[in-house]
C-alpha cells in the first residue's frame, strides 16, 4: 500500500511537469509558498523557479542529502529522517555518514486552488517525507521496532517523530477558502506551532542544524509526534497586518485495554475510550519590519515513545512486564502478553500545555530571530491502556500513565540571525537551549546521589552555516552544529538511578546539496 502511494505521487510529478502546464502557481519550499509562474520548458525549469502546474494542480518537492561526520554517533538505518547531527543518549561513536534531510525534508507532493464561485476555492494538499539514502518513506516508529529486544550496543539510531510511515506523512487535507472570511481544512495538518517555528526559527527547521526543528518537542506543545494532527480542523484568517489561526483535534483511535490492579489480565482490564483531542490558537501580525506570533496549544493523551533501552526492559518477545502505571510502581499482567510486543511500541503519556512567543526582524542583510515556549505536562486525566493506538497504524504494547509524581515543567528558548550575502549566499548562526525542573519525589538530584532523568537539566546546541544558492533550486551548504546535555537530561533511563548518555556531547559538521521544485 505505501508503495503503491509512492508510485502515484512519482506518475502525478510525471504527469504535471509536462511541457505547457498551465494554471495556478502553489510551489511547497520549507512551507514556504511561492507564486511563481507555471514552467513552458525543461529549460525554464532548470533555470528558474516556474511552478509545476497544470489545471490548477501542482507538484513540488525536495531532495536533499549530504555527508557528515559525529563524534559520537550511531550506524543509520533507511527509516530514520532525521540524521544523527544532536547528542542521542546511545550515540557511543565517531563516524562518517551520509546525512539525509540536512536543511528540508526530502519528499514530494501535491496541492491545487480551484475557484467554484466568486472569491471561493476549494483548496487541498498532499503530500509525504522520502528517505533520500533508501528510498522508504520516513518513519520514526520503525526506527525504535527495528531496536526491540537487541542489546545496547548493537543499536542503529532509534528516534521518536512524527512520520511513521504514513502514505502522506506530513500533510493531506482539502477544504474552502475566502479572500474574505479565511480557509478552513480538514485531515492531517501541521499544527500551528509546526508551521510558526518554520517561520521564526532561524535554521527554518533544519533537521541539521535546529534543535527545534529535529526534535520537535516545541512545534508539538510537549511531545514530537504532536507536531502534526490527524482528524483536524485548521483555520486561518488574515485582516490586513494582523492573523488569527484556531485548530481542533477530534479525538480518534482506540485507548486499549486499562486497569488499576496489581496484577491483572485480559479478563480483569477494561477497553478505555480514546480523549486525545487537542486544540490550538496563534495570533500575529506585522509591523514595518518586525514581526510577532503567539501559540497557545492544549494536547490530552500525548504519547512520547521510548527507545527500547528506556523501558522497564527491552520489548521483546518474551517480555513478561507490560506496564500501565509507571516505572516504580508497575502492574504486573498473569499469563502472556495481552499485546505481542512484535512490531509495537513502549510509551509514557501525558496532557500537556504550551504557550509560546516568537520574534522576527529584518534589517537588511540582516534577519534577527528569537523565540521562547514554556511547556506544563502532566498524567493524563483519562489513562491509555496496554494496546492503544499511536500514529501511522501502531499499537502500544506498554504505556506509562503515571510517570510523573509532580508537574513537569520544561522551557525552549532560541535565538539566531541570518546574513544574506549578495543576494545568493545566506550564513546563519542559532542558538537553542532545553530545561527541564524536578518532577519526581522523593529523588535526591546530585553528583554524589546520581542523576534520575527526572532531575531537572538542560539541552543546547548551537549551530552555523553557510547556504549558497547556485540557481533558483539548486543549492549548496556547510555548516557544524554542537549540542550537549546536563542533569536529568543526560540520563539515558527514566527510571531509577538511570543509565547515563554514552557521551555527552555531540560535535556534528556537515556538507551538502538540495534541490528543490
Amino acid at each position: 500500500m505505501r508503495i503503491g502511494w509512492t508510485a502515484l505521487l512519482l506518475s502525478l510529478a510525471a504527469f504535471v511537469c509536462a511541457p505547457g502546464a498551465k494554471g495556478q502557481a502553489g510551489t511547497d519550499s520549507s512551507s514556504q509558498v511561492s507564486n511563481a509562474d507555471p514552467c513552458t520548458s525543461g529549460h525554464e525549469f532548470a533555470t528558474t523557479d516556474c511552478a509545476l502546474t497544470w489545471h490548477g494542480v501542482t507538484v513540488y518537492g525536495a531532495y536533499d542529502i549530504g555527508v557528515g561526520y559525529v563524534s559520537h554517533g550511531l550506524p543509520e538505518n533507511g527509516y530514520n529522517y532525521e540524521g544523527e547531527s544532536l547528542v542521542n543518549r546511545n550515540g557511543y561513536q565517531h563516524r562518517f555518514l551520509i546525512a539525509p534531510n540536512n536543511l528540508q525534508q526530502t519528499g514530494l507532493g501535491i496541492r491545487g486552488k480551484e475557484q467554484f464561485a466568486p472569491g471561493w476555492s476549494v483548496v487541498f494538499n498532499a503530500s509525504t517525507g522520502i528517505n533520500p539514502q533508501s528510498g522508504l518513506l520516513a518513519n520514526a516508529s520503525e526506527t525504535d521496532i527495528i531496536n526491540n529486544g537487541l542489546p545496547r550496543a548493537s543499536y542503529s539510531e532509534a528516534i521518536d517523530g512524527t512520520r511513521a510511515g504514513q502514505p502522506f506523512n506530513d500533510e493531506i487535507y482539502a477544504g474552502v477558502s475566502s479572500a474574505l472570511y479565511g480557509t478552513l481544512t480538514y485531515g492531517r495538518q501541521r499544527a500551528l506551532g509546526t508551521d510558526e517555528m518554520l517561520l521564526y526559527d532561524p535554521a527554518g527547521g533544519s533537521y541539521d542544524f535546529s534543535y527545534i526543528g529535529y526534535n520537535g518537542t516545541m512545534a508539538g506543545g510537549g511531545d514530537t509526534e504532536d507536531a502534526r494532527w490527524d482528524d483536524a480542523l485548521k483555520y486561518r484568517i488574515t485582516y490586513r497586518a494582523v492573523h488569527f489561526g484556531a485548530m481542533y483535534k477530534f479525538a480518534d483511535g482506540s485507548a486499549g485495554c486499562y486497569t488499576t490492579a496489581t496484577i491483572w489480565s485480559a479478563t480483569t482490564c477494561t477497553a478505555e475510550e480514546a480523549h486525545n483531542n487537542a486544540y490550538g490558537f496563534d495570533v500575529g501580525g506585522g509591523y514595518r519590519k518586525l514581526s510577532a506570533d503567539l501559540v497557545a496549544q492544549h494536547y490530552n493523551q500525548a504519547i512520547s515513545v521510548l527507545n527500547p533501552l528506556q523501558g522497564p526492559q527491552s520489548q521483546s518477545p518474551g517480555a513478561a512486564l507490560q506496564s500501565t502505571e509507571d516505572s516504580i510502581n508497575t502492574n504486573y499482567i498473569s499469563g502472556p502478553n495481552l499485546i505481542d510486543t512484535a512490531n509495537t511500541l513502549y510509551g509514557i503519556v501525558t496532557d500537556n500545555y504550551a504557550v509560546m512567543v516568537a520574534l522576527r526582524y529584518t534589517w537588511d542583510p540582516f534577519k534577527f530571530f528569537a523565540g521562547y515556549e514554556y511547556i506544563w505536562q502532566n498524567n493524563p486525566h483519562n489513562p491509555l491502556g496496554v494496546g492503544a493506538s499511536d500514529q501511522g497504524g501502531y499499537f502500544m504494547s506498554g504505556v506509562e500513565d503515571q510517570n510523573l509524581d509532580s508537574e513537569k515543567l520544561v522551557q525552549i528558548w532560541w535565538t539566531g540571525v541570518k546574513y544574506t550575502y549578495r543576494s545568493k549566499t545566506d550564513i546563519t548562526f542559532a542558538w537553542y537551549q532545553q530545561q527541564q525542573n524536578d518532577f519526581r519525589f522523593p529523588q535526591t538530584c546530585s553528583v554524589a546521589a546520581g542523576f534520575r532523568s527526572s532531575c531537572a537539566g538542560s539541552l543546547n546546541e548551537g549551530s552555523l552555516y553557510a547556504d549558497h544558492h547556485f540557481t533558483k533550486r539548486f543549492d549548496g551548504f556547510a555548516g557544524i552544529a554542537y549540542s550537549w546535555v546536563t542533569g536529568g537530561l543526560a540520563i539515558a533511563i527514566p527510571h531509577g538511578p538511570g543509565v547515563p548518555y554514552d557521551y555527552n556531547s555531540n560535535f556534528a559538521p556537515t556538507v551538502g546539496t538540495r534541490f528543490v521544485f
